[in-house]
């Protein structure tokens, strides 16, 4: 079935003249890695059609490749592909584009239908995987750039191969990448793992102010006001969230962040063991079984998703 969802994606790729890749909004380096190696696969393969990855950029991204900037205006009846992503109201950049047939490549739990063509693959490791699965079993040509991003966008999702969606499969993949490329891959983690003083600063904060509840239940609250004083932006957080694996005392941890320019709480949650998905759902979020997030508007919300979790994790040790 995925084999011939790839046949139809290529052929879906190889029949529009102008294509658009988006991914959701804000992106971490697997949806951006995943966005510009598929918008360059595309290009090197067929150099006659307008490609073109949009979505806002962010700089400290920007070692991946640039977004390009669009005329939606000038765009009609284009091809649509959607990563990284399972619900179309959180895809970036797409307002006011006309477009014809959407595709949707994604690894995470498929909350609805939302494309003509669908390749979810719930098991997969990141959407980086996924493509470059999808990359070296069709037509669509790799060079050093796009198995550079890929192993990049692997890494970053998987943390180093830590996490429990790491498979035989995803390090067959990054075996190919690397043996048909010759990645060098140490200098390439510079550039995911190397940060300024301020941002190790601002980690350090983090540590000294988790709060622990009885049940395991980990969670910080970042105001503006320590982002400005760190110098670090809203986004920073959720990057070094899974840094906090392995805590001896901690099930399940959050980093809730409050983003004053869409007014809302940006709650990201990772675990070590109960279901966390099921209860982001609730908070206008979702995601992995151990790795979701949830927004909320107000901190009342925030305060009772943070029971929630505190009783999943209080049922998980009962049972355990």
């Amino acid at each position: 079935m995925a084999m011939d969802s790839k046949k139809i994606i290529y052929k879906k790729i190889k029949k529009y003249d102008t294509i658009v890749v988006a991914r959701h909004i804000g992106p971490d380096p697997d949806a951006i890695a995943s966005q510009v190696a598929l918008r360059d696969a595309i290009r090197v393969t067929f150099p006659q059609k307008k490609v073109l990855a949009v979505g806002t950029s962010i700089n400290k991204f920007k070692y991946f490749g640039l977004l390009d900037k669009a005329d939606f205006d000038s765009i009609k009846d284009a091809l649509l592909i959607i990563l990284d992503v399972p619900t179309i109201d959180r895809v970036d950049g797409i307002e006011g584009l006309s477009y014809k047939e959407v595709i949707k490549i994604d690894h995470h739990p498929c909350e609805k239908k939302i494309a003509n063509i669908e390749l979810v693959e719930e098991t997969a490791s990141s959407t980086c995987q996924i493509i470059a699965d999808f990359l070296l079993k069709t037509p669509l040509k790799i060079n050093q750039t796009i198995a550079n991003n890929l192993f990049l966008g692997i890494v970053s999702d998987s943390d180093r191969f830590l996490l429990s969606y790491t498979t035989a499969k995803t390090f067959q993949i990054v075996s190919k990448l690397i043996d048909q490329f010759s990645i060098d891959f140490v200098s390439l983690y510079n550039r995911l793992y190397e940060r300024p003083l301020n941002e190790i600063q601002f980690h350090g904060y983090l540590a000294q102010h988790l709060n622990l509840t009885e049940n395991g239940l980990a969670y910080v609250k970042i105001t503006p006001e320590i982002l400005k004083e760190y110098g670090v932006d809203h986004g920073t957080p959720s990057n070094m969230i899974n840094d906090f694996n392995f805590i001896k005392e901690v099930l399940v941890w959050i980093f809730i962040t409050y983003d004053e320019k869409n007014e809302l709480f940006k709650v990201n949650i990772r675990s070590r063991g109960p279901i966390v998905n099921e209860t982001a759902e609730k908070y206008n979020g979702g995601g992995h079984k151990f790795a979701s997030g949830a927004r909320c508007k107000e901190e009342n919300e925030v305060n009772n998703l943070l029971k929630d979790l505190d009783k999943i994790c209080k049922e998980f040790k009962i049972q355990k």
